[in-house]
């Protein structure tokens, strides 16, 4: 396409699989009957997402757990007493717990890559989880005889080598999830905090080389789960600045869901870099409604008067369901909307001559 276009990363979960990874979770079913309800779902998932023409696909995430916990799920030296998130509706997610190093992942986002890849016949790209959202297990009080340093060591480490084993097995591109930024915010409006999530992903992106950048990328919101979102009330101006620091060479940007995009298109216009390729939101997956393809067209127009063409692409602002229990969107609704996203780019590119 003339201008790409490409997906944040999870779909809704089929109410089947959803409900038996409940069981599976009280020991009511085996795990070889979650498998094969994975597999089936993963295979759905590909086929629908090329049915919409999308020319770069996810696997909607369907077997992780979530987006933020699947290197660490099963992982024995957790406790699940850590950090809480309240989202607008009142809801919580809490984090997990440390109690014991070194800290290594459990899984790598390329095993689901692989997977995916034998259903799909268009690129895929892979999400894997940011360095700094993974610093939040570390305890305030500590962890006996490992340091928050040497912590920090082997989280950057384990970070490296999950976007380097998605590069290596083919992933299109890798696109970390920092959803935690505007929320770094709204804990510390200083900034202090933001700084150093972002030079802690920096540490991480400073293992590739620079073309091995140009296929990382950084994606931002606040928040998505249960049709709510966590940070929505902070003033965007006060992330985005920072956000431009990774050094990555692609930026997944909510913004369907702001309500000035004008002013928020003109921060990035200020502050995005002429190598970056931004990748604006046009779907609101909150939003219960399916955006036309002719909407979705006018928001690529209004982010083509600050962004130059050569560097301007279209996605959704979030993944449709982060966490594996969301049910709150339909797939059906989820499909609808990426199928807007790529006829309202398609449109938006014979307005523009591209």
């Amino acid at each position: 396409m003339p201008i790409p276009t490409e997906p944040i990363g999870s779909i809704p979960r089929p109410l089947e699989l959803v409900e038996a990874v409940r069981q599976l979770a009280s020991g009511r079913i085996s795990p070889d009957t979650v498998r094969s309800l994975y597999e089936r779902a993963i295979r759905d998932t590909i086929q629908r997402f090329e049915a919409t023409g999308s020319p770069v696909i996810t696997d909607g995430e369907q077997s992780k757990p979530s987006f933020v916990s699947y290197p660490i799920d099963g992982l024995e030296t957790l406790a699940p007493d850590g950090v809480t998130i309240a989202f607008a509706d009142g809801h919580v997610r809490q984090l997990p717990r440390l109690t014991a190093g070194p800290f290594r992942y459990r899984t790598y986002a390329d095993s689901f890559l692989g997977e995916a890849k034998r259903h799909a016949r268009v690129p895929i790209k892979q999400a894997v989880i940011s360095a700094s959202a993974l610093s939040l297990l570390y305890p305030e009080d500590g962890v006996s005889g490992y340091s928050k340093a040497a912590f920090l060591d082997d989280v950057v480490s384990e970070a490296g080598r999950d976007i380097r084993r998605c590069l290596a097995r083919g992933a299109h591109n890798v696109q970390i999830d920092f959803t935690e930024g505007r929320l770094a915010v709204k804990l510390d409006p200083t900034k202090q905090l933001l700084r150093g999530f972002v030079a802690l992903n920096n540490r991480v992106l400073a293992q590739f080389t620079r073309a091995e950048r140009t296929r990382i990328g950084v994606h931002t919101c606040p928040g998505g789960d249960r049709d709510s979102t966590h940070s929505a009330d902070v003033d965007y101006g006060e992330l985005l600045p920072s956000l431009f620091d990774f050094d990555v060479g692609n930026f997944y940007i909510q913004l369907a869901s702001e309500r000035d995009r004008g002013r928020v298109l003109a921060i990035i216009k200020q502050h995005a870099k002429p190598d970056h390729q931004i990748f604006v939101g046009v779907i609101d997956p909150i939003d219960p409604s399916i955006e036309t393809p002719e909407a979705v067209r006018d928001r690529v127009l209004e982010a083509a008067a600050f962004i130059p063409l050569p560097q301007l692409g279209t996605t959704d602002d979030c993944g449709f369901a982060p966490f594996g229990d969301d049910a709150s969107t339909s797939r059906d609704v989820a499909f609808a909307k990426v199928s807007a996203r790529v006829a309202g780019t398609k449109l938006a590119a014979r307005v523009l001559g591209v």
